[in-house]
């Protein structure tokens, strides 16, 4: 899956990132490299959470697509 983050350094220095398409999901690093680093594991909790909410009934289909 790839997913566009937006990175901008923050006035307290290092860098903040955030991903456009998944509301909430934010991080920050003392660097760019840790912060893009600090993102995808952010990207990986908030995916896994919202599969482990999710209810499904007996007449759903799952289907996987690319993006």
């Amino acid at each position: 899956m790839r997913l566009r983050v937006v990175l901008e350094p923050s006035e307290e220095g290092g860098y903040t990132v955030y991903v456009p398409s998944l509301p909430g999901c934010i991080s920050e690093g003392d660097t760019r490299e840790e912060a893009l680093e600090n993102i995808r594991e952010a990207i990986e909790l908030y995916l896994e959470t919202v599969e482990d909410d999710i209810v499904f009934s007996e007449t759903v289909e799952q289907v996987e697509i690319a993006i």
